[in-house]
C-alpha cells in the first residue's frame, strides 16, 4: 500500500467526524431558533395579555363614569386627578393605605426576622427536636387558611384583638412563618461552615455571627421571600374580611370589597378604577426595585 492511500485512509475518518458535527451543529442552531421563535411569540402574547388589562385600568381611572361607559376604550378626554382625589378622602382610602402599609409592614418585618432565626437555627445547629420542628413548619404550608378563620375569629375575640391592626399582624406573621423558614432553610444550610468557624475563632458571638456574618450572606435569599412574602400579605383579602369588622381599622383589599356594596347601584366608576390603581402601584414598584435581586437569588439557588 502506497504512502499515499495511507493518508487518505488516516484523513478520512476525521473528516467524516469534522462533517458530522457540522451537520450536529446546524441542525442544533435550527432547532435552538424555532424554540426561541416560539418562546418569544408566546411570552409577547403573554405580555400583552397582561399588559393591556393595566392599560384600560390606568386609563379608565381618568374618566368619568358616564365616559367610561359611553366610551370604554378610548383615551380620557382629560387628564385630571379628580378620581384619585375622591377616592383618596371621599372614599377613605388614604387611611386604609396607611393601615395597609402599618400591617404589611410590620408584619414583614417580623416574618423575616423570627423566619431567619428560626430557619438558621435548624439548618446550622443539630437542636433536639430541630428536624420535628423542620416538619411542622412544612405542614402548616399544607394547611389550608380557610380552615382556620373560625377558630381565630373566636381566638382574637377572646385576647381582645379582634378587628384590630395588631391582631391583622400577629395572624399574617403566623400563616407566612412556615414558608419564609422553608425557602431561608435551604440558604443557610448551603453557606460554608469554614466562615461560621472562623466567625468564632475571631470572637464573635452567636448573635454577631448571625447578623453580621451569615445573614449578610444569605441575602439574595432573604431579597426573595421578603419579596414574595410582601406580595401575600399586600394581596392578603380573606383574613382581613373575616377578622377585621372594624371599618375604622379596614385595608386596601377591604376597601376595595366595601366599594361597590356601599355604594348601592351609583358606583363611581372613575373612583373605582383610581383605588385599583392605588392598590396595584406600591406592588410594582416593589417588584422594580427588588427584581434584580430576585433574579440573582434565582440563578444562585439553581447554581447550587
Amino acid at each position: 500500500m502506497s504512502d499515499k492511500t495511507q493518508t487518505l485512509i488516516s484523513i478520512d475518518p476525521k473528516r467524516a467526524r469534522t462533517d458530522t458535527r457540522q451537520i450536529r451543529k446546524i441542525r442544533s442552531t435550527g432547532g435552538d431558533k424555532v424554540v426561541a421563535t416560539i418562546s418569544h411569540v408566546v411570552l409577547a402574547i403573554w405580555s400583552i395579555v397582561v399588559i393591556l388589562p393595566l392599560l384600560w385600568t390606568l386609563f379608565s381611572s381618568f374618566k368619568s363614569t358616564a365616559e367610561i361607559f359611553s366610551s370604554p376604550f378610548t383615551l380620557p378626554s382629560s387628564w385630571d386627578f379628580t378620581n384619585y382625589i375622591n377616592a383618596w378622602t371621599k372614599h377613605n382610602f388614604g387611611q386604609m393605605f396607611l393601615n395597609t402599609i402599618i400591617v404589611v409592614g410590620v408584619s414583614l418585618f417580623l416574618v423575616m426576622l423570627l423566619g431567619a432565626m428560626c430557619a438558621y437555627v435548624l439548618a446550622r445547629f443539630s437542636v433536639p427536636g430541630s428536624r420535628v420542628i423542620y416538619y411542622l413548619m412544612l405542614a402548616g404550608l399544607t394547611f389550608p387558611v380557610f380552615l382556620a378563620i373560625v377558630p381565630l375569629f373566636f381566638i382574637l375575640q377572646g385576647i381582645g384583638l379582634l378587628g384590630t391592626l395588631p391582631g391583622l399582624i400577629v395572624t399574617y406573621v403566623a400563616f407566612a412563618l412556615p414558608f419564609t423558614v422553608f425557602f431561608l432553610y435551604s440558604f443557610f444550610k448551603s453557606l460554608p461552615y469554614e466562615i461560621q468557624e472562623a466567625a468564632y475563632v475571631d470572637g464573635a458571638s452567636e448573635w454577631r455571627t448571625f447578623f453580621q456574618v451569615m445573614l449578610p450572606m444569605a441575602r439574595p435569599g432573604l431579597a426573595a421571600v421578603g419579596i414574595l412574602n410582601f406580595l401575600g400579605l399586600w394581596n392578603q383579602f380573606l383574613l382581613p374580611v373575616a377578622l377585621n369588622p372594624n371599618a375604622e381599622q379596614y385595608v386596601l383589599s377591604q376597601g376595595m370589597a366595601a366599594f361597590a356594596s356601599a355604594a348601592g347601584y351609583e358606583v363611581d366608576q372613575g373612583a373605582l378604577f383610581a383605588a385599583v390603581i392605588i392598590t396595584i402601584v406600591p406592588v410594582l414598584l416593589v417588584y422594580i426595585f427588588f427584581q434584580r435581586q430576585l433574579q440573582g437569588s434565582v440563578s444562585q439557588g439553581t447554581s447550587k
